[in-house]
């Protein structure tokens, strides 16, 4: 038994890279502790309600500079790899789209910051100089996504994980000098700014990577690669348009019922969340998305799926447990006493991202093979369940109707993934 269990561990690519990236993961998220800790005493949770308007309009001017494409380059890059024809011609197509497009997105963020500062800010706050600075860090951000998604494709995960580290390690030291220096205004200058930093860091580390440059040429352009990649752009720029914009209008519908303050907890909560979730996220766009392109059979998605299941998914819930039982502490070293009001909101968002976990590598498979109506109907009836269950159940519960909305669409959300799936997942097949 002792020398099978070694055994498994030893043969099992998905424990190999998980046990890769967890150093990676535990980096990132001391990394952003720290930050929490410094948003939480220099900025409190007024300010952290801004902060997380304005990553959710990041995250948003971020995809549309990259046209949502980063799935997409993966994808081809992954299966042209062996073909160096093919391999070039979407190399060639993806850089000079994520050019273009991030320069055209740059200059409207930089032209119009006053008018994005007040749907952000409200006229009660001044960040027009930020937004600008965000403006001209999108082509910076759009070079550094090229290059992470070419390595991904091509199964450089230790580079990828080991860039990844040498930015956490300079962005934390950046963020905390700035927010110690400026408070609110130095947490807003990072989230704009940081981009810029981490693409340098990221072109000096993959030195070698220029020697592939000659792979890069307009001439290689092909209107047959921008087909291939429109659904992954359209999934992605679907989902960075609504789901930022959600999260906008049930965080000031918050702060207009319930206050600045509470708006600033639900931040909290969701801050805490992402440190857990950022294990397995990153999991699954280092192994599932490759993995599930490369297959065609139903044996071998459900194959992959149940692997995922079996192998992460237990370590996973025991994590949540054990956050569970530690969340008071949890609260007091992260943040302060003044967010102690947290500590309701962990149950149901706990047993969301659970849910949340499961549905996401299931939904892999609309990346992975472009179902994109599948994928966009799917979408559109979570985002359109989250909004009302959450506008809703904050009247009834308060601050912790919006989690317990964010249980609900979940496990809604997860039904119907099942529904799609139902015959690849439980039919019967044979291996093929």
């Amino acid at each position: 038994m002792k020398q099978k269990l070694k055994s498994f561990f030893r043969d099992n690519h998905l424990i190999k890279l998980a046990s890769l990236n967890s150093i990676s993961i535990v980096i990132r998220v001391l990394t952003g502790f720290i930050t929490s800790k410094f948003i939480a005493i220099f900025v409190g949770p007024s300010g952290m309600a801004l902060v997380g308007n304005l990553r959710d309009f990041m995250t948003s001017a971020q995809v549309f500079s990259t046209l949502g494409l980063y799935n997409g380059i993966i994808k081809y890059v992954a299966e042209f790899k062996a073909d160096v024809r093919e391999l070039s011609k979407t190399v060639s197509t993806t850089f000079y789209l994520l050019i273009i497009s991030s320069l055209i997105v740059g200059a409207y963020c930089f032209f119009q910051a006053q008018y994005l500062n007040d749907a952000l800010f409200t006229n009660e706050h001044n960040y027009v100089h930020i937004i600008k600075i965000l403006a001209v860090a999108l082509p910076f951000y759009s070079m550094k996504t090229f290059v992470f998604a070419v390595l991904n494709g091509l199964s450089k995960q230790k580079k990828l994980l080991f860039i990844t580290i040498l930015s956490q390690i300079l962005g934390v030291i950046i963020n905390v000098f700035l927010i110690w220096k400026f408070q609110l205004s130095g947490a807003l200058i990072h989230i704009a700014a940081v981009e810029i930093v981490l693409c340098l860091i990221t072109l000096f580390s993959v030195s070698k990577f220029w020697k592939a440059t000659s792979f890069i040429s307009l001439k290689k352009i092909k209107l047959k690669s921008i087909k291939n990649l429109s659904a992954f752009s359209i999934m992605a720029l679907f989902s960075a348009t609504v789901l930022p914009m959600i999260s906008v209008l049930i965080r000031n519908h918050i702060i207009d019922n319930l206050g600045e303050a509470s708006a600033g907890y639900w931040v909290a909560m969701g801050r805490i969340s992402n440190y857990y979730l950022m294990f397995i996220s990153s999991l699954m766009t280092l192994y599932i998305l490759p993995r599930f392109a490369a297959i065609y059979t139903h044996f071998e998605f459900r194959k992959e799926v149940w692997n995922f299941y079996k192998t992460i998914v237990p370590i996973f819930a025991l994590g949540l447990f054990i956050i569970y039982l530690c969340r008071h502490l949890i609260i007091k070293v992260i943040f302060t006493k003044e967010f102690i009001h947290v500590e309701e909101l962990f149950l149901w968002q706990l047993l969301g991202d659970f849910l949340k976990v499961l549905s996401m590598v299931v939904s892999y498979q609309f990346l992975a093979k472009k179902m994109l109506w599948h994928y966009m109907l799917s979408e559109i009836f979570s985002v359109i369940l989250l909004y009302f269950a959450s506008i809703y159940l904050i009247d009834v519960f308060g601050l912790k109707g919006v989690v317990i909305a964010h249980f609900i669409d979940y496990l809604l959300y997860y039904m119907l993934l099942l529904a799609i799936f139902y015959r690849p997942l439980f039919g019967k097949q044979k291996e093929d």
